[in-house]
C-alpha cells in the first residue's frame, strides 16, 4: 500500500508542480511579494497532497519563534521537502543553494528572482565572501528570512552531524538572530527514492540564538540545539 500511495503521490506531485510552474512564468515579471505568495500557495498545497495521498501530516512547532523580520534560519536538512515547506511558513524567505540547482526549469528562475543566493563550491576561498556580500545586499532591502542548511547537504535521520563554517560567517557579518530548526522529515520523505511513509513530519523552530557570540560558542549552541531536538523528534517515532 505504501508503494502504491507513494507512486500515486509522485505522479500527482510532478504533474501539479509542472502546471503550477507554467502558471507562475508570467509572475516572474511581478513584484517579489507576488512570487512569494505563489510559492506559499504551492508549498501549502503539497501539505494537503501528502496528507490525502500518503497519510503524512505536517506540523510546525515553536511558531512563537518563527521570525517575520530579518533573520537567519539554520535548518536540519534531510530531504528536499525541507526547502518546499519553508515557503509556506516564512513571509520573506530566500535560500542559500548550490549553483547546480539553477538548471531546474522555472524553480531556479524564481529562486533568483526572490533574492536567493547561489553558492559556487568550486570557488572555495571566495565562495563565503560572495555569499556574505549577496546576503548583506538582500538584508538591506528588509524583511528577509535567509534559509541555510548548515551541513550543506542532506543527511539521513540519525546520521552524524557535519556542520560547515558558512553559517558562522553569515551570523557574524549579518548581525541578526539565528533561528535553528529541527526536523524528522527524512523518516517520511527520504533523501533518495520515492517512498513516502505515513506519519507526521515535524519542523520545530527553536529558541533563536542572539547575535554577537564568538564563533566557537555559536557553532556549539547551534549544533547542540538542532541535533538534540531532531533526535528527540526521531525518538518520538511520529
Amino acid at each position: 500500500m505504501i508503494l502504491l500511495r507513494s507512486f500515486l503521490f509522485a505522479i500527482v506531485f510532478y504533474a501539479w508542480s509542472v502546471v503550477w510552474a507554467i502558471a507562475m512564468v508570467p509572475m516572474l515579471a511581478a513584484p517579489r511579494s507576488w512570487l512569494l505568495a505563489g510559492m506559499r500557495f504551492w508549498s501549502r498545497s503539497l501539505n494537503v497532497l501528502l496528507k490525502v495521498i500518503c497519510g503524512i501530516g505536517v506540523e510546525i512547532r515553536g511558531q512563537e519563534h518563527v521570525p517575520s523580520a530579518d533573520a537567519l534560519i539554520a535548518s536540519k536538512h534531510q530531504t528536499m521537502f525541507d526547502v518546499f515547506v519553508q515557503f509556506g511558513v516564512l513571509k520573506g524567505s530566500l535560500f542559500v543553494f548550490k549553483k547546480e540547482l539553477l538548471i531546474i526549469p522555472i524553480f531556479g528562475w524564481i529562486a533568483l528572482k526572490i533574492g536567493s543566493i547561489v553558492v559556487d563550491r568550486e570557488k572555495q576561498a571566495t565562495a563565503l565572501r560572495d555569499m556574505v556580500r549577496r546576503a548583506q545586499e538582500q538584508f538591506r532591502l528588509g524583511d528577509r528570512q535567509l534559509v541555510i542548511f548548515p551541513e550543506g547537504t542532506r543527511k539521513a535521520p540519525g546520521a552524524p552531524p557535519d556542520y560547515k563554517p558558512g553559517v558562522a560567517g553569515l551570523y557574524r557579518e549579518l548581525g541578526v538572530a539565528v533561528h535553528p530548526v529541527a526536523t524528522n522529515a527524512g523518516v517520511h520523505w527520504p533523501a533518495h527514492g520515492f517512498l513516502r511513509r505515513p506519519g507526521v513530519i515535524v519542523y520545530q523552530y527553536l529558541e533563536p540564538i542572539p547575535p554577537g557570540l564568538k564563533r566557537a560558542e555559536f557553532m556549539r549552541i547551534l549544533e547542540e540545539r538542532i541535533e538534540t531536538a531532531s533526535n528527540r523528534l526521531l525518538a518520538e517515532g511520529l
